[in-house]
């Protein structure tokens, strides 16, 4: 059973969101089992790509724009995510991720947006790779794709364009912590 801890982002510091690490990962946690995540990506050095703020509503860029639609199509992409609040501020997207899987159900579908390695890996065994790499379907594969392809599209209009690497994510346990985390990034243009 996972014991939930309090992460809701109004608990969180600015280095906390700003700056994903590993160890906010949850130790054991299979990230390609059924759940609701809160997802925080932010672009490099803070750098404000999808547009701007102004009182108090967020105006999107061609970038922003299509850090928008392609969020919306994960779904289209990936048929067992389901996608609740989500808004994308200038330097960073918060939305919610809900996966639908139920455990043992065969995953369909190919990773079209994910670049390849740029390093052989020939000598690397299938039993290596297979512990190294995101399983099928899980989280980190979901949103490896999404910025890949975001990256590729903002590139048309701007080839500097970068995301910090990484993402922060908090499992979402309770109806409760759903409606505070729903309301933080609704209001998020108005802080």
């Amino acid at each position: 059973m996972l014991k939930c801890k309090n992460r809701d982002p109004e608990h969180l510091s600015p280095q906390q969101i700003d700056h994903p690490r590993q160890e906010l990962r949850y130790a054991g946690r299979d990230y390609s089992r059924p759940g609701k995540y809160f997802i925080t990506i932010c672009t490099a050095q803070k750098t404000e790509w999808f547009g701007s703020v102004i009182n108090g509503k967020m105006y999107l860029s061609e970038i922003g724009q299509i850090a928008s639609n392609l969020w919306r199509e994960i779904l289209v992409h990936f048929p067992f995510i389901g996608l609740d609040a989500c808004v994308v501020m200038p330097n960073h997207i918060h939305g919610i991720i809900v996966i639908n899987r139920f455990i043992g159900t065969p995953l369909v579908g190919a990773l079209h947006a994910t670049p390849l390695l740029s390093h052989d890996t020939t000598h690397l065994s299938d039993k290596t790779m297979s512990s190294i790499s995101p399983k099928s379907g899980s989280l980190p594969v979901v949103l490896r794709s999404y910025k890949s392809k975001v990256t590729k599209r903002a590139h048309k209009f701007d080839t500097n364009f970068s995301w910090q690497p990484g993402y922060y994510d908090t499992i979402i346990c309770t109806t409760g912590q759903l409606s505070r985390i729903r309301k933080y990034i609704l209001d998020n243009a108005l802080k």
